[in-house]
């Protein structure tokens, strides 16, 4: 493969990005821009930053190394988003608080954000980059019954392990199997199904169907059934970014074991529930 490199030297403490420009002939096909892989498992390895662009056509060969070269921390959010450079602090105007974003969707979100304040739609990102220990708080508290999960104090309702986590599973992910680790999945406006099916709430998630492709971002967690038939239910708030977490998509079902998922409370239900199978690939398959 013929290959063009653009190499920009931008400082230290950086990470090797490629990009890849192609269009995907499926729903919700977009054009990939420049990705950022971590060189190894280190977060930040002290190299130059660097752009490298290569034509279309990427081989097998040059995606398994791509592949090879994502951090398995970083897939399991293992790491502090405020202290890495790939991630930006996501502006007031943008988010309902402080937060933190890969650069990348976030820039491509303000664009989205623009695009929609024409058409009268107000677009609100709620929820952002959670590392490990957010989700492991997140998940802990809904596992001892400090807090309900769908009315329900869960130690007093469910004592099989596997059971548990299939209630918490409806709306909340185990640590280390989260999208939100990765900083490149974000909540928008509101947290209640019921909120996205009349009013002003319908109006904008017919406006992100429509709309949201256009900038990169796909929504994971589609209606359940035939196409998806495992998985959370569907969240018509959250979308991805793809031309960044398709790839760590990927890389995380060549990473990731059951056997991972652990230093949490309930952890040891990963492997009966086959967490990483039905619940960190069990997506839309448009986003894959």
């Amino acid at each position: 493969m013929k290959r063009r490199i653009i190499i920009a030297v931008l400082g230290f403490a950086g990470l090797l990005g490629t990009a890849c420009n192609s269009t995907e002939s499926k729903p919700n096909a977009i054009t990939k821009t420049a990705r950022e892989i971590p060189a190894t498992d280190s977060l930040i390895p002290e190299i130059p930053d660097s752009v490298i662009q290569f034509d279309a056509d990427v081989s097998p060969e040059k995606r398994q190394e791509i592949m090879e070269k994502i951090s398995k921390k970083y897939l399991m959010g293992k790491f502090d988003p405020a202290k890495d450079k790939r991630f930006s602090k996501i502006p007031t105007p943008y988010a309902k608080k402080e937060m933190y974003m890969r650069t990348e969707a976030l820039e491509s979100f303000k664009k989205m954000h623009a695009a929609a304040k024409e058409d009268g739609i107000s677009l609100l990102i709620i929820s952002a980059t959670r590392p490990f220990d957010v989700q492991k708080s997140i998940w802990e508290a809904k596992w001892t019954g400090r807090r309900k999960v769908d009315g329900k104090m869960l130690p007093k309702e469910v004592n099989d392990p596997k059971g548990r986590a299939i209630k918490i599973l409806r709306w909340s992910s185990m640590p280390s199997t989260s999208r939100h680790h990765w900083g490149t999945d974000i909540d928008i406006n509101n947290l209640e199904p019921d909120y996205f099916s009349s009013g002003q709430g319908l109006k904008e998630y017919e406006w992100l169907v429509a709309h949201a492709s256009e900038y990169g971002f796909c929504q994971v967690y589609s209606e359940m059934g035939e196409n998806r038939p495992y998985g959370y239910q569907e969240e018509k708030w959250h979308w991805s970014y793809l031309p960044i977490s398709k790839d760590l998509t990927d890389a995380y079902a060549q990473k990731i074991t059951d056997q991972d998922i652990d230093g949490f409370l309930g952890a040891e239900s990963a492997p009966m529930i086959e967490v990483v199978k039905k619940y960190v690939l069990g997506i839309n398959p448009a986003c894959l």
